[in-house]
C-alpha cells in the first residue's frame, strides 16, 4: 500500500472509528520558551486524547536554526521523525532532497484548499501535493510597547520612523532603554526587514528582499534603510549581545525598556506572564505599510510502519483542526492560518492582524518574511542576514553595506 493510500486508510478510520494501530508521532520542534511551550502542549494533549502516543524532541535555540542542524543529523542517520516544524522555502528543499509524505487525502477531506489563503496554501505543497499543514499565521512587522512608559513620557505608538526616532531620544534623555533587542543574527534581520519595507514599501521589498533585484539592493533606498539600521543601532544596551528574544520581550514586560520590534509571538510571551493588552502592553505593526507573515508548520517525511503514518494523518488532521487552531493561537499570539475560525476572545492585536492580513492579501502587499525563512531558501537569505549583522555590529558606512548585500546576494546564487 503507498503512502496516499495508508493516510486515506488513516484518516477514514480516524473519522469513523478507532485506529487499528495506536497512531505515534516523535515530533521535532523549537518552541521552548513560556507562550511557546504553552501552545505546543496543546496539540499533545489534543494527540494523546485521540489515543496516540506523542514524544516530544524539542531543540532550544534562536530562529530554529538549531533545530534544523538536529534535523539534518536525523534525516543523514536514516531516521527523520515523524513531524518537524518546518516552513516556507525549507519545506520544498526537503521534499528535493530526501522527499515527503503527500497528506493529500487529509486535506482533500478537510477540504484545506477553501480555508487557506492562497499565498498560504503554496508553502504547504510540494510540486502541486500537500506536504505540509500550517499551524497559524504570525506578523512580523509589530513593535510592542510598555504602556506605563509611553504614558508616563507622553509618547503615542509611532506611524513613522521618523517619529519612532523622535520617540526614542526622548525615552533615552530620560534614562529609558528605547529598544529592547537580542544581538543574534535573526533579531537583527527581523529589524531590518521592517525597515526595508517601513521605508521602501511593499513593491520595493518585493523587488529587495524577495526576487533579490541588484538595482533594489544597491539603491538609495537600501542605503537609507542602513541609515536607519544605524540610528536605531544606538538605541539598543550594551548587554544585548546573545540575547535570546523572550529575554528581550521580558525587558518591556518589567519596564527595562519601551519598545520591541518582534513577531507576534512576542504577545504570547506577554500573555503566558498575564500581561493585558491595552493595559500593561500596547501594539502597532512598524511604521508603513503591508504585512509580513511567518507560518509555523508541520512537515512530515516518509516513514514506514502504520503506527508512524497513522500518527502523521492524526496530527495533520488536529493541526488543522477549527478548534485546535483557535485554542493554539490564542496562546501562541497569532492568528489561525483558517480564514474560517471565529476571532472570538482573540484581543485588539489579534483582530486587527486578521484584518490587515485580508486587506493586504487583496492589496498585494501581504509578503513572506525574509527573516524568517518565508521569503528565500537558505543561502541568499543567509547572505542578507550577514551583512545585515555585521553592519550593526560595526562602523561600517551605508555605501559599503549595499555593495557587500550585492555583492553577497551575487554570490550565493
Amino acid at each position: 500500500m503507498n503512502m496516499k493510500s495508508v493516510l486515506a486508510a488513516s484518516t477514514a478510520v480516524m473519522l469513523a472509528g478507532p485506529a487499528l494501530a495506536e497512531p505515534t508521532a516523535e515530533v521535532l520542534h523549537w518552541w521552548t520558551s513560556g507562550g511557546e511551550a504553552k501552545s505546543v502542549a496543546v496539540l499533545q494533549e489534543q494527540f494523546a486524547a485521540e489515543g496516540g502516543t506523542w514524544t516530544d524532541m524539542p531543540v532550544a535555540g534562536g530562529g530554529g536554526d538549531a533545530a534544523m542542524t538536529a534535523l539534518r543529523a536525523r534525516v543523514l542517520s536514516g531516521n527523520a521523525p515523524t513531524a518537524v516544524q518546518l516552513k516556507g522555502p525549507a519545506i520544498q528543499e526537503w521534499y528535493e532532497e530526501v522527499g515527503l509524505a503527500d497528506i493529500g487525502p487529509v486535506a482533500e477531506e478537510n477540504g484545506w484548499d477553501d480555508v487557506l489563503p492562497a499565498q498560504i496554501a503554496e508553502h504547504m505543497k510540494c510540486e502541486g501535493q500537500w506536504c505540509a499543514a500550517p499551524v497559524n499565521v504570525h506578523r512580523v512587522n509589530w513593535i510592542w510597547g510598555n504602556k506605563q512608559i509611553l504614558d508616563e513620557h507622553g509618547i503615542e505608538m509611532p506611524t513613522t520612523w521618523d517619529e519612532f526616532n523622535a520617540a526614542a531620544e526622548k525615552l533615552q534623555a530620560a534614562g529609558v532603554t528605547p529598544l529592547a533587542h537580542g544581538g543574534q543574527n535573526w533579531q537583527d534581520a527581523t529589524i531590518f526587514e521592517t525597515v526595508v519595507l517601513g521605508l521602501g514599501g511593499p513593491e520595493f521589498y518585493q523587488q529587495a528582499l524577495v526576487d533579490l533585484d541588484p538595482e533594489a539592493l544597491t539603491s538609495d533606498t537600501m542605503k537609507s534603510v542602513f541609515d536607519e539600521m544605524r540610528v536605531i543601532r544606538g538605541y539598543v544596551d550594551d548587554n544585548f549581545s546573545g540575547r535570546d528574544w523572550n529575554l528581550a520581550t521580558a525587558m518591556v514586560m518589567n519596564g527595562e525598556a519601551a519598545f520591541q520590534i518582534m513577531g507576534d509571538w512576542a504577545k504570547g510571551e506577554f500573555l503566558a506572564a498575564g500581561k493585558e493588552p491595552g493595559v500593561d502592553f500596547v501594539c502597532a505593526p512598524t511604521p508603513g505599510e503591508g504585512f509580513l507573515y511567518n507560518v509555523d508548520s508541520f512537515a512530515f517525511f516518509e516513514l514506514e510502519g502504520e503506527d508512524k503514518q497513522q500518527g502523521q494523518a492524526l496530527l495533520a488532521n488536529l493541526i488543522m483542526g477549527p478548534d485546535f487552531q483557535q485554542t493554539f493561537n490564542l496562546n501562541k499570539g497569532s492568528i489561525p492560518a483558517r480564514t474560517d475560525v471565529a476571532l472570538d476572545g482573540f484581543d485588539d492585536c489579534a483582530t486587527q492582524s486578521n484584518a490587515d492580513m485580508t486587506a493586504d492579501a487583496e492589496a498585494g502587499s501581504l509578503l513572506p518574511s525574509y527573516a524568517h525563512g518565508m521569503a528565500l531558501r537558505g543561502a541568499p537569505a543567509g547572505a542578507i542576514t550577514d551583512v545585515v549583522t555585521a553592519h550593526f555590529n560595526s562602523d561600517m558606512s551605508s555605501d559599503d553595506a549595499v555593495q557587500q548585500l550585492s555583492d553577497a546576494v551575487a554570490n550565493a546564487m
